[in-house]
């Protein structure tokens, strides 16, 4: 038996890794089943090209052994094994540390409490955080005697020689007295099916295999039947149902990746369940690198189960470091970008399969558009809206808008309510519905937001209704002679104009004549360019939420000069003022009502029956 002293660097390392804390302490087991991973793929690796391998008819496996009374735990691996200077070397220094800035690194790391095993790649090591002793037991392939490795982790290890082993590597690590757990069945199984469950040899705890589904995302997709596919899916969703869609998919560059998706049949969140986590694992060579991963598919995809596997990422990339990673982000916008692109080709191929994950799912898109401007564009194509030409109930995309449009036409107009049947019965739509132009119809609060920040689409702009300057008169249009007849008299219009002003100063920021009212008598739009109605009514019920005050701006009151209602009303101001004020109130509060505004109901009540009872002579 011979001792030897540990390198300089690697008893700083074990120094911190012993003494500082850690967030993820079950991440050793990971580790190491790693490194009894990479030496079993060294070994099928050499079985296929050395003529003369030892021990050549053992199994390629991982056995674990547990000993509770013992406190020990023992992982054990039938693959390349080490030989006595191999043993010294690999696990008597760190392998490219040589300089000050990875201790450095290391030491700042250790104070800031960050996950130190994974972010700098201590492997081996890790082993040190659970065990007081750990015992290395080794054999090489080559069939050269074995040996045994032991160390306490305080600064130097000893080599003897270890007859009678078989082919491969045994770690035998006798527990720290608060790693006790670390002895038991149900702990080691748990860590195992969450970190490497999809190792790509039998892993078997004291006897029994546990990781029991592959890794089909490695394989070719004409390899896997869709039993495979749905079983797959049930263990990585926890599901129990079969998907919706399904991408699988590999890609070279710019980077490998390996990428199997499911969109569910159920939202979750809209059944009152709270807000999901993102349901896409990362791994790594087939080891899991961060689970319900927040960095590898922008949070609007969390509805998203599955895996992403990259050989690209290193191994040994740590949580703390994902969101910092240039890998990670350009992962993040290759996976995205075809997933999007998945959806733009189903639609494509199946519009009503398609419709439905619109229903279920088309609030997480609306989510990506008002969040997310690297992906609007894609988005964009993928948005559905009911529209005046669309049949109730079923939406139509902006490019099926865009195809429809008249040729001088270069605008998409959009209006939100309450439902489709309100939409149609309100003001705003009249002179779309006269001049044949195709309004799309937002029924969701959110709706209005979306389409505001598209702003434009294939070159439309894309324009709210109830817009103050809305005009849709175009070049060469000219009154007919019956539609000025049917108007109030200008001098008459104008006079009307002024008292409704003054009458409603309180209430209305400026009163208008309508140049898009048809047989509604007025209207209410926000003089703000960008605020519409329906993002107000948002706002407000935020602000209702969070205790706050509502803030109301005033309106303008677009009012219609050839209706009969307003052209009374011209002559009632004149001859019984007081109760043309009451009916230019009720005026007001009914457009309110039809913008989805808020109006104060007991005031609104006590003045109808006012105009109630003088309309039947009380």
């Amino acid at each position: 038996m011979s001792t030897h002293e540990f390198q300089a660097e690697t008893k700083k390392l074990l120094d911190i890794v012993i003494h500082s804390l850690y967030t993820e302490r079950d991440i050793f087991l990971r580790e190491l089943i790693s490194n009894a991973s990479d030496a079993l793929e060294k070994m099928r690796h050499e079985s296929l090209t050395a003529e003369d391998v030892f021990d050549a008819k053992v199994p390629l496996e991982i056995s674990i052994d547990l000993d509770e009374d013992k406190h020990t735990l023992t992982i054990i691996d039938t693959g390349v094994g080490m030989t006595r200077e191999e043993l010294e070397k690999n696990l008597g220094t760190i392998a490219h540390s040589g300089s000050g800035n990875f201790l450095a690194d290391l030491a700042e790391a250790a104070q800031k409490d960050v996950n130190l095993i994974g972010q700098f790649g201590v492997g081996f090591y890790a082993a040190f955080m659970v065990a007081g002793k750990v015992t290395v037991q080794s054999r090489s392939w080559d069939g050269s005697e074995g040996n045994e490795w032991v160390s306490d982790g305080t600064g130097s290890f000893t080599i003897a020689d270890c007859p009678g082993l078989h082919r491969g590597t045994r770690l035998i690590l006798e527990l720290k007295e608060d790693a006790h757990e670390y002895a038991t069945k149900w702990k080691i199984e748990n860590i195992i099916k969450e970190y490497s469950a999809f190792v790509p040899f039998p892993i078997k705890l004291e006897g029994e295999t546990v990781n029991t589904v592959q890794a089909i995302w490695t394989r070719s997709k004409s390899e896997i039947s869709e039993d495979e596919y749905n079983e797959f899916y049930k263990f990585i969703g926890n599901a129990t149902d079969e998907p919706q869609f399904r991408l699988h998919f590999s890609a070279d560059a710019p980077l490998a990746i390996n990428a199997l998706l499911f969109v569910p049949k159920e939202n979750f969140e809209s059944m009152g369940f709270g807000r999901v986590e993102s349901g896409v694992n990362l791994y790594c060579q087939r080891i899991l690198i961060d689970q319900h991963s927040e960095n590898i598919l922008p949070e609007w995809l969390r509805f998203l189960k599955g895996v992403v596997d990259s050989e690209d990422l290193p191994l040994n990339i740590s949580r703390q470091s994902l969101q910092d990673n240039a890998l990670v982000m350009k992962l993040r916008k290759v996976i995205t970008k075809r997933f999007l692109k998945f959806l733009k080709e189903e639609a494509k191929k199946d519009e009503d399969s398609y419709l439905d994950f619109w229903n279920t799912f088309g609030i997480y898109l609306k989510e990506g558009v008002t969040s997310d401007f690297e992906f609007q564009k894609e988005l964009a194509e993928l948005v559905r809206f009911e529209s005046s030409r669309s049949e109730d109930g079923k939406p139509t995309s902006l490019a099926e808008y865009v195809l429809r449009m008249g040729a001088d036409q270069d605008t998409i107009y959009y209006i939100n309510g309450a439902n489709r049947a309100a939409i149609e019965a309100g003001p705003y739509v009249e002179m779309f519905n006269k001049k044949d132009i195709e309004i799309i119809y937002t029924m969701e609060p959110i709706d209005d937001f979306v389409l505001n920040h598209l702003g434009e689409f294939d070159g439309k702009k894309l324009v709210s209704a109830d817009r103050a300057d809305l005009d849709l008169s175009a070049d060469g249009d000219k009154e007919s002679q019956e539609e000025k007849d049917d108007k109030l008299e200008s001098g008459a219009s104008g006079e009307l104009i002024d008292w409704l002003k003054k009458t409603l100063e309180d209430q209305v920021a400026d009163v208008i004549e309508s140049k898009r009212l048809v047989d509604s008598p007025a209207m209410i739009v926000n003089p703000d360019g960008y605020m519409t109605s329906s993002m107000e009514r948002v706002m407000a019920a935020s602000r209702m939420e969070k205790g706050l005050p509502l803030e109301n701006s005033k309106k303008n009151l677009e009012i219609n000069l050839a209706s009969p209602l307003i052209k009374q009303l011209a002559e009632l101001s004149k001859s019984d003022e007081p109760f043309a004020a009451e009916v230019a109130a009720q005026i007001y509060d009914n457009a309110m009502i039809q913008a989805g505004l808020v109006v104060d109901p007991m005031v609104m009540v006590e003045r109808n029956y006012k105009i109630l009872n003088k309309a039947v002579g009380v």
